[in-house]
């Protein structure tokens, strides 16, 4: 896009931080470029430069017919809403359960009684709730370690309680 080709009040696709943000242009900056507000979150952004601009997305500014084309498609809009940190589109597969959650899972399911860490792997892969990846040789402990950083972090809030040596139950 070129700087002529920008105006105040219209909406245009910027790039920003590797993202593609709906922004509405408020006014042209002091020092040069403008400043606009991202219509998703409502933060103010500036903008340097015109090749940080995409498109337009107003049907009122003028663009020329091919433009208007591309704003009526959707493939091109943001995949990621910038104004959360991790916040993802709707178009994503969920996410695999960790063994962590399968520990939790498989704990509700029993008899209450404590268990290994190497128990509730080999119950987690055989019901289909975890599949190791990235070939770790130890799954186990990677397990006992993160129910022991939980018990430490969150205390009584903790989903787990070390029962006896190398047991754990659920803190009920």
């Amino acid at each position: 896009m070129k700087k002529n080709d920008v105006q105040t009040g219209a909406t245009y696709l910027v790039k920003v931080a590797g993202n593609l943000v709906p922004v509405k242009i408020t006014r042209e900056h002091d020092n040069g470029g403008w400043e606009g507000t991202s219509v998703k979150t409502g933060k103010t952004i500036r903008i340097k430069s015109a090749q940080r601009l995409r498109k337009c997305l107003d049907d009122a500014a003028p663009v020329a017919a091919k433009a208007k084309e591309a704003t009526k498609n959707t493939t091109d809009a943001p995949q990621r809403d910038t104004g959360e940190r991790g916040a993802t589109g709707g178009n994503r597969e969920a996410k695999p359960m960790s063994l962590l959650d399968a520990a939790a899972h498989l704990m509700s399911l029993g008899t209450g009684d404590p268990m290994r860490c190497q128990t509730i792997v080999d119950l987690a892969i055989q019901r289909d709730l975890w599949a190791p990846r990235n070939g770790g040789k130890t799954p186990a402990n990677t397990l006992s370690a993160a129910m022991r950083r939980e018990i430490k972090a969150k205390g009584d809030a903790s989903r787990f309680r070390l029962a006896e040596r190398g047991k754990f139950e659920l803190n009920r």
